[in-house]
């Protein structure tokens, strides 16, 4: 790894040079980890700018920020800098070409044969550096027939079954679950990828590709479902809130219509306690209670006598009465808005703050995994177009004035 210390945080990934040629959420999603670990990242974009800054122009949700700024662009490209360069000039390539020189790491999530066609593929910048670590992102894989075909998040989640996953069984179209989460999920697993491929390389000292798309990304997500048709032949389908197999792990709503979402899969060991808090003991050594076993058969009627018990309390009365239960496994169904206030999410610091030169004091969701002495976490806003590539060129490339006039008359750069 290089010794840069661009950022001066300490986080586990201090000293990464990484290379983000990626547009979107999916490759910027994984860039943006590793600069939420300390890596040193530069985003490399066109001379127009990776299209995610114009999702706010795009899209009729209210993303919008000063400044020209949209939040999904920032979300996706926090703690990076940023250079734009024109891929189609040689002189562009070669900026970049200096930059592979001293990289860890090359993230792209372009379609099958862009990169060849502009010069940034792993057989071109390996040749370059061989302990480059290339990171891909792609909808369907690098084999197969549908190997070049584009995909976006909702592709992802369709072709990989997650869409009727999470389709209520009353429903009569597939449900989208909102916030991209296939994007999310490929931009996680890249990045756990890249962070695998840069300890492999320590042992042997080489670099290597690393291959991820929506399809393979979504599917683990839902790995056990995926594992469990294949070995058993038992299709892991969407639950039936009116007769789960299991009374205890059901969501029940409550008089205020809100929600409580139960997990207590050993029926027989929760069963008493949970009775009592409804004031159901008399149901305790019920026959029909006696019969359920665990995950192997419920009763509709015995399931129906409990949400109509819910039905007689709002659901933070029913979460007073609940949490005086210790061993009971449930939460109350929240929304997205909740999560600013949640005391868990304060005392843990899964959201997080900064100070956006543009915005002002901004929040955002953390990085998800808790370093004793390496912290990781949000320190710095997406780049500006182009904002660091005269920097970057003088200060470590090697450039001078003159080139960069020349660069930007013969429009390699801005």
């Amino acid at each position: 790894m290089n010794n840069n210390k661009i950022n001066g945080v300490d986080g586990p990934m201090k000293g990464l040079r990484v290379l983000d040629w990626t547009m979107y959420q999916f490759g910027p999603v994984s860039a943006s980890m590793l600069g939420d670990m300390g890596a040193d990242v530069i985003k490399i974009e066109a001379l127009d700018g990776d299209i995610g800054r114009a999702v706010a122009r795009m899209s009729s949700r209210p993303i919008g920020l000063e400044g020209d700024r949209n939040a999904y662009f920032e979300t996706c490209n926090r703690n990076k800098r940023g250079i734009a360069v024109n891929l189609k000039t040689e002189e562009g390539r070669e900026i970049v070409y200096k930059l592979v020189e001293q990289a860890d790491v090359f993230i792209e999530n372009y379609r099958k044969g862009i990169p060849e066609r502009l010069g940034m593929d792993y057989e071109t910048l390996r040749k370059i550096n061989p302990r480059l670590i290339y990171g891909s992102g792609t909808g369907y894989g690098p084999e197969g027939p549908d190997s070049a075909k584009p995909s976006l998040d909702g592709c992802g989640q369709a072709r990989s079954g997650l869409m009727m996953s999470a389709t209520p069984l009353s429903a009569s179209e597939p449900s989208y679950v909102s916030g991209a989460v296939s994007d999310q999920m490929g931009g996680i697993i890249l990045c756990l990828g890249v962070v695998s491929a840069l300890y492999a390389r320590e042992v042997t000292g080489q670099g290597q590709r690393v291959d991820v798309s929506h399809l393979s990304s979504t599917m683990w997500l839902q790995g056990l479902a995926v594992s469990m048709q294949l070995l058993s032949g038992y299709h892991y389908g969407a639950m039936d809130r009116k007769n789960p197999m299991n009374p205890l792990v059901n969501a029940y709503e409550c008089q205020d219509g809100r929600w409580i979402q139960f997990m207590s899969a050993q029926f027989q060991r929760y069963w008493p306690d949970f009775a009592t808090a409804l004031g159901l003991e008399d149901l305790i050594d019920d026959p029909r209670a006696v019969s359920i076993q665990g995950m192997t058969g419920g009763s509709p009627e015995f399931t129906a006598i409990i949400a109509e018990r819910f039905k007689t309390k709002p659901a933070d009365e029913w979460m007073d009465v609940l949490n005086r239960y210790d061993d009971l496994i449930f939460a109350k169904v929240q929304t997205i808005q909740e999560l600013e206030d949640d005391p868990q999410v304060i005392a843990n610091n899964y959201i997080t703050g900064f100070e956006h030169p543009v915005i002002g004091d901004v929040k955002m969701c953390n990085f998800p995994v808790t370093f004793s002495d390496t912290p990781a976490g949000v320190w710095k806003e997406a780049p500006e177009l182009g904002q660091d590539t005269e920097m970057i060129m003088l200060e470590e490339l090697g450039y001078g004035w003159d080139d960069i006039q020349q660069f930007q008359e013969r429009g390699a750069i801005l």
